[in-house]
């Protein structure tokens, strides 16, 4: 691939925005390896964490390629869009933890490409905005959509309204990202996190993800239906057989990582 680099190591994979003089900006041949990448991961069933970042360190995705948008007509900016928003949300969609390692410039594109992930560790260098309204366009890959979700009404309002950036200490307070790393931890700050996850049932991993999405936009009611019926799920796993036989034998549960009964 010329504009990704991806990599698997003990289950855990890192998909690298890899274009660098472009500080990682998103255009159609990015998308279309992101795809493909997604791909790979959907049917490879080895890899149970997958990591986000960029290459380089200037940015993690500064954006959209304003290059490719300023030739676009409003055919072409939809097909655009739209071809950016079903790959988000495909990854928003995977059934194993994704985490955004954001290690530096995170707008427009970049800021909403780290949101369609479960969480973000950045780098207390990163900075994140969505400033497309400063170019008299609006985000177009989701981000007023999940921005609004996880942030509230007035304070999304703010932020694509005037489209200012804002930095990592900001994007902490405002509960956008989960944790702030110190100028060059953030990778092992990050490998740390998915190896503890790496380790933990597929089976109960996955009920999780899926548990936590089905029930954030739906009453409580039908939300603890739905984790009900996952948790039922988990006990007939090999992970629960597993984990629940370690406790009681009091040693570490040594998960096979796959989704077998």
């Amino acid at each position: 691939m010329e504009n990704l680099i991806f990599d698997i190591d003990n289950g855990i994979a890192i998909l690298t925005f890899n274009r660098p003089k472009a500080l990682n900006a998103l255009n159609q041949a990015l998308l279309e390896e992101f795809d493909s990448v997604l791909d790979q991961v959907e049917t490879n069933p080895d890899i149970r964490v997958l990591i986000l970042t960029g290459s380089g360190e200037k940015a993690f995705v500064a954006g959209a390629d304003i290059s490719e948008l300023a030739k676009m007509n409003p055919l072409l900016a939809k097909r655009f869009a739209t071809k950016g928003q079903k790959l988000f949300s495909r990854l928003e969609a995977l059934p194993i933890p994704v985490i955004a390692a954001v290690n530096g410039f995170a707008l427009g594109g970049g800021t909403e490409v780290s949101l369609a992930c479960d969480f973000i560790y950045a780098s207390e260098k990163a900075v994140f905005g969505l400033p497309e309204i400063t170019l008299g366009l609006i985000p177009g890959f989701g981000g007023t959509q999940r921005l609004t979700r996880l942030v509230g009404t007035n304070l999304a309002r703010e932020l694509i309204f005037t489209g200012k950036t804002f930095s990592a200490a900001d994007a902490l307070s405002y509960g956008i990202v989960n944790k702030v790393c110190e100028d060059g931890t953030l990778m092992e700050e990050v490998m740390k996190t998915a190896k503890a996850i790496a380790k933990k049932g597929s089976a109960s991993l996955r009920a999780a993800k899926e548990a936590i999405a089905c029930g954030k936009d739906v009453d409580l009611e039908t939300g603890c239906r739905f984790e009900a019926d996952a948790f039922a799920l988990c006990v007939a796993s090999s992970d629960a057989a597993e984990g629940t036989s370690a406790f009681l034998e009091k040693r570490k549960a040594q998960f096979k990582g796959t989704l077998d009964s």
